[in-house]
């Protein structure tokens, strides 16, 4: 799931620098406001990109950490197939 993330974060990101160097290097030639709408659109890119490479997939393990409650604590053990030193 991480490669997944990382590859859609990377993606995103290029995504955004492409949009960037072609508006101003290319695009701006043809149309200022067009321009400016696509360094808009590559304005939003990367707080979605930072969400997208933060969320928690559903295999990941974010219950790792003990809660405090020792019985609770070696029920998800058993669960997970952890052996826990008495």
């Amino acid at each position: 799931m991480l490669a997944r993330r990382r590859r859609a974060y990377f993606a995103m990101m290029g995504t955004c620098i492409a949009l960037f160097v072609l508006a101003w290097g290319v695009v701006r030639m043809w149309s200022v406001p067009v321009a400016v709408g696509m360094c808009v659109v590559a304005m939003v890119i990367p707080p979605l990109a930072a969400i997208v490479a933060n969320r928690r997939g559903p295999d990941d393990r974010w219950w790792d950490d003990p809660s405090g409650d020792p019985t609770s604590d070696e029920w998800w053990d058993e669960l997970d197939g952890k052996k826990r030193p008495r």
